[in-house]
């Protein structure tokens, strides 16, 4: 692990000093840095994103990483590596590859019901904080089906989070197992039974897993003091700050803040399947469900369509997963108020790119960067609601 620390360290600092290496996209195409960047900066004008971090990957290592705008618009601080971000459901991803290594060492088991790991039924735990427990399913118990598997796949039947229902309360909403629906409390259920498995809560797993062997000394679950120096806001449309959100605990749902240049510690690693067996791996990062939905989110998501069967729209095991021309990509979003993230990954071709904006404005670029970064033209936007700035 040192070893590949010192690699990592080495690929950051030769990102920095050799500006001129050709980038190459999925079609093998090749182009400057500096036309990248000039892009960027063009794209950011136009549609009017307060600030970016991006990092492209070739051979599975980082070619270009780089910052733009401001990480707070109204006092005009620069954005850089180092910003403090809220990497909304970028986090999820870490999460799962945190159960991956679990499900890998046999602590965990993919099909077998989580209620079978704990010492008492589920809706008899009383969970301080905005987990609130499980006493609502007390009256259902479809919830004694829900596995691992149903959690990292989005298969649970439960809401994304129980707050935006009418009633506040968490309820089951379809036979678990039966279809995909993106759900933060699917996984806080997982993050549950693993922290009762290990008696560890989910800020030291994350550091002793994933923060501390990567160098990533600046990430955590929790927000920390030392990050005060270097806040990243997120801003509405008219570069606005909102508010930001300090987490006092630990969520798989989305609370860790990162930087930059951790962020690409962790994808570097994740990409190379360090920490993983090749199995799991490809288990996570390949199709496990089939979606149908017309769109991720809102009325069409429970409306069934065809229009992704052309890449066979899927979910792998806390990522989606859809096929192009150069084999399968996995790809793995976060949202939030103020915040727009998206990544994307074609193994076959050993390249990738992570774009974390923080501006309400930041995925209506998204589909045009992507097209320009990597040659992907296969990203879902549609059914990810990413209209793009000059969409007709």
């Amino acid at each position: 692990m040192k070893y590949y620390l010192l690699a990592c360290f080495a690929l950051l600092i030769s990102v920095s000093w050799k500006k001129e290496k050709p980038i190459k996209r999925i079609n093998k195409e090749q182009y400057g840095q500096a036309q990248l960047t000039a892009k960027i900066d063009s794209l950011m004008k136009v549609a009017n994103v307060s600030g970016m971090g991006i990092i492209v990957f070739n051979e599975n290592k980082p070619v270009y990483m780089n910052t733009f705008g401001y990480a707070d618009v109204p006092n005009k601080v620069p954005f850089t590596p180092q910003s403090e971000m809220y990497a909304a459901s970028f986090g999820k991803m870490v999460f799962a590859y945190i159960a991956m290594q679990f499900i890998q060492e046999k602590v965990i088991d993919l099909d077998k019901p989580l209620v079978d790991y704990l010492s008492k039924p589920l809706p008899e735990y009383v969970i301080p904080g905005f987990r609130r427990g499980y006493h609502d399913l007390k009256n259902d118990e479809r919830y004694k089906k829900i596995t691992a598997r149903m959690c990292l796949t989005h298969t649970t039947g439960f809401p994304n989070w129980r707050w935006f229902e009418p009633d506040k309360k968490l309820s089951i909403k379809f036979e678990p197992g039966t279809r995909y629906s993106y759900s933060g409390e699917g996984l806080y259920l997982l993050q549950f039974v693993i922290e009762q498995v290990t008696g560890k809560d989910y800020e030291t797993i994350s550091q002793e897993r994933v923060f501390k062997p990567f160098g990533m000394a600046s990430t955590s679950q929790i927000w920390q003091p030392r990050f005060d120096a270097h806040i990243c806001y997120g801003h509405d449309t008219a570069g606005n700050r909102y508010e930001l959100m300090k987490w006092k605990e630990a969520s798989a749902g989305g609370s860790m803040t990162t930087t930059l240049e951790d962020f690409t510690r962790f994808y570097t690693a994740l990409i190379n399947g360090k920490g993983l067996s090749k199995e799991s791996f490809t288990m996570m990062t390949s199709p496990q469900v089939r979606i149908r939905s017309r769109r991720q989110f809102g009325p069409l998501s429970r409306v069934d369509s065809t229009d992704n069967d052309a890449i066979q729209l899927s979910y792998g095991f806390g990522v989606g997963v859809f096929t192009s021309p150069y084999g399968r990509a996995f790809f793995k979003e976060g949202h939030d108020e103020g915040w727009g993230h998206y990544s994307v990954c074609f193994p076959d071709r050993k390249t990738a790119v992570v774009i974390m904006t923080n501006n309400d404005n930041g995925e209506s670029l998204f589909k045009e960067l992507l097209e320009y970064t990597i040659g992907d033209v296969y990203t879902p936007w549609e059914w990810e609601n990413y209209t793009p700035y000059n969409y007709k």
